[in-house]
């Protein structure tokens, strides 16, 4: 079973496939983010997580050497 009109009612006319098209179109404009809101999303993701490990035996760098 799916969802909306039959395929064969939706491709009667071409004013109704017109129509079905548009709305295929407008939905997957208004659900895809645009790449520099992902990529801005995902380094604010990346900037708030703590690093999980540091390696005890690197160099501070505050020292004098």
């Amino acid at each position: 079973m799916m969802f909306g009109p039959k395929i064969t009612t939706v491709f009667k006319s071409r004013w109704n496939a017109l129509f079905w098209a548009a709305g295929i179109l407008a939905t997957a404009y208004c659900t895809v983010p645009a790449a520099d809101q992902a990529a801005r999303h995902e380094n604010a993701q990346v900037a708030a997580q703590k690093p999980d490990h540091t390696n005890p035996w690197a160099k501070d760098s505050d020292s004098p050497n």
